[in-house]
């Protein structure tokens, strides 16, 4: 695969950053999905072979990180906290009441594609949360 060169000088860099390649993939599937949207299989194949990974080591990385995703998402990426001091302020309210607003699911997208939404573990906001205050 042949990266835009942006991508490309990020994903080089990063691999000189550690002694350990394997240390590069999390900040390189995070740049990659900035960049594409998403991670597709022509790109976690493209980080398997620069960090000299199978492709299970990258998946297995992917499926364990909820921020990581295999599907683009909507333009408007809802995520909602239902960790328990969120949970005690209504998050679990608020995340079915999304739910049945939008008719999607967890780690779904609109048919229209304008929004998605993420159940979350602690987003660490809380301080900046009217309902917390």
């Amino acid at each position: 695969m042949e990266l835009p060169q942006q991508l490309d000088a990020k994903f080089k860099d990063l691999i000189g950053r550690y002694p350990v390649k394997r240390s590069a993939l999390i900040p390189m599937m995070l740049y990659a999905q900035d960049h594409f949207g998403f991670l597709g299989d022509e790109i976690l194949d493209e980080i398997a072979k620069r960090l000299n990974l199978n492709k299970i080591e990258v998946e297995e990385t992917l499926a364990y990180y909820s921020m990581l995703r295999r599907k683009p998402a909507g333009r408007y990426h809802i995520q909602v906290c239902t960790n328990i001091s969120c949970m005690l302020r209504g998050g679990n309210e608020l995340y079915e009441h999304v739910q049945k607003r939008l008719a999607i699911g967890n780690k779904e997208v609109t048919p229209s594609g304008t929004f998605s939404l993420e159940e979350v573990e602690c987003m660490g906001a809380c301080t900046g949360c009217r309902a917390c205050r």
